[in-house]
C-alpha cells in the first residue's frame, strides 16, 4: 500500500525547524512505501496559489488512496480538503490545533476552529501525537475518535553537562507561543547567582529587546537554531532544560533532553515530561523563578531531580516505535 503524505514546504529548513516538522520527516523514513507531496504555502492561512496546488495535489491522486495530511496543511481549508473526502481515505496529523496558537485575533481563532472542525469531522481518521491533545479533539469537536501516536525519541549518551548546576538550555523556537518572555523574567529574578543559558532557535528581535533590557546579554546566548553535531553539544552540556511554552501538544525538545538524562523545568508538556520533572503552569514566572532558584541552591533537589529524568529516560519509545503504531492506524483504513 503506498500511502501519500502531504505536508508544507519548507519542513527541511535548518533555518525553521519545528516539532512537526521533525516527526513528519522521521515517520515518512520509516514507513514503508510513501509518496511525499510538499505544499508550499502560509499555512494555515495560505494565498490562492497554496490552495490551488493543494486542491490539484489531491485531485492528482488515485481514488481509495490513503492519505496521511499534516494538520497545519488540512485543518485550515476545508473547502478545499473535504471535497475530496468521499473518494479518499484521509487521515489528519494533528500536531497542534490551530486555535492553540499564541497570538491569534478571537475572530480569526474562532474561524480556524470552526475550520479545523470541518476537516477533523470528515477524515477517515484523526491521529494526536499526545494523549492529552487526543482527548481534546476528541471533546472540543466531537470526534468519535482521535489515534494516538506520540512521537519517538533516539537513544542519546547521558549529558556531561557543565558544573553540574548552572548551565541550561532552552530549545524553542523564539514565538509567543514558546514563553521566552516568561522564561527571561524568571532568569533575571535570581541573576543575583551564577548561571547561564543558551536560547537555541531562530533569533527574533523582540526576544533579544527582552534579554537587554532585563540586563541579561552577557548570560543569554541566543544561538540561533542548531541541528545535527551542534544540537547535541548544546544538550550535553546543558545541566538544566528549561521551557516556558503557552501551549504544546508533545514538547519532543523536552524528551530529547529526558534522552541524555538532563532534568527538566517546563510547562504544557504532561505527556512528553511525564514524572521525568518539573512540571509548572502555563505562563507562572514565579513558579519558573522558585524553581529555578532552587534548582541552583539545594543540591539535595538536583539530586531528585536527576533521578527523576533517570527513570524517565527508561520510559521513552522509539521512532521505530511511533511508525508501526503510525502504520497500525493507516492499515485499518484499507478497503
Amino acid at each position: 500500500m503506498t500511502v501519500h503524505f502531504v505536508l508544507p514546504g519548507g519542513v527541511d529548513d535548518p533555518a525553521s525547524p519545528s516539532g512537526g516538522n521533525v516527526y513528519d520527516r522521521r515517520v515518512i523514513r520509516a514507513l514503508p512505501s510513501v509518496r511525499e507531496i510538499e505544499v508550499p504555502g502560509s499555512w494555515p492561512q495560505p494565498r490562492g496559489a497554496a490552495r490551488s496546488a493543494l486542491s490539484r495535489a489531491l485531485g492528482g491522486i488515485p481514488d481509495g488512496s490513503v492519505v496521511v495530511l499534516d494538520g497545519l496543511v488540512a485543518c485550515g481549508v476545508p473547502e478545499v480538503v473535504v471535497p475530496h473526502a468521499d473518494r479518499l481515505r484521509l487521515v489528519v496529523l494533528v500536531h497542534l490545533p490551530l486555535a492553540d496558537e499564541t497570538g491569534l485575533s478571537p475572530t480569526l481563532a474562532a474561524r480556524l476552529d470552526t475550520a479545523e472542525r470541518q476537516v477533523l469531522r470528515a477524515a477517515h481518521a484523526v491521529v494526536a501525537t499526545s494523549p492529552s491533545a487526543a482527548r481534546r479533539l476528541t471533546s472540543h469537536h466531537g470526534l468519535a475518535r482521535v489515534h494516538v501516536v506520540v512521537p519517538g525519541t533516539d537513544p542519546a549518551p547521558l549529558a556531561t553537562g557543565t558544573d553540574g548546576v548552572s548551565r541550561l538550555l532552552c530549545v524553542a523556537s523564539l514565538t509567543p507561543r514558546k514563553g521566552h518572555d516568561v522564561l527571561v523574567r524568571a532568569l533575571a529574578s535570581v541573576a543575583d547567582l551564577p548561571w547561564s543559558c543558551a536560547f537555541v532557535g531562530p533569533v527574533r528581535s523582540p526576544v533579544r529587546d527582552l534579554v537587554d533590557r532585563h540586563g541579561l546579554g552577557s548570560r543569554v546566548e541566543l544561538r540561533g537554531p542548531l541541528s545535527g553535531p551542534a544540537l547535541d553539544r548544546a544538550y550535553a552540556t546543558a545541566d538544566l532544560f528549561v521551557l516556558a511554552s503557552l501551549a504544546e501538544t508533545y514538547g519532543m525538545v523536552v524528551t530529547e533532553a529526558l534522552a541524555r538524562g538532563v532534568p527538566v523545568v517546563a510547562s504544557s508538556v504532561p505527556d512528553a515530561l511525564g514524572a521525568g520533572g518539573v512540571l509548572l503552569p502555563a505562563g507562572d514566572v514565579p513558579g519558573f523563578s522558585e524553581a529555578l532558584r532552587r534548582w541552583l541552591t539545594d543540591d539535595g533537589w538536583r539530586r531528585e531531580l536527576r533521578g527523576r529524568a533517570a527513570a524517565r529516560r527508561r520510559e521513552l519509545s522509539t521512532w521505530d516505535e511511533t511508525a508501526v503504531r503510525l502504520a497500525e492506524v493507516l492499515a485499518s483504513l484499507r478497503p
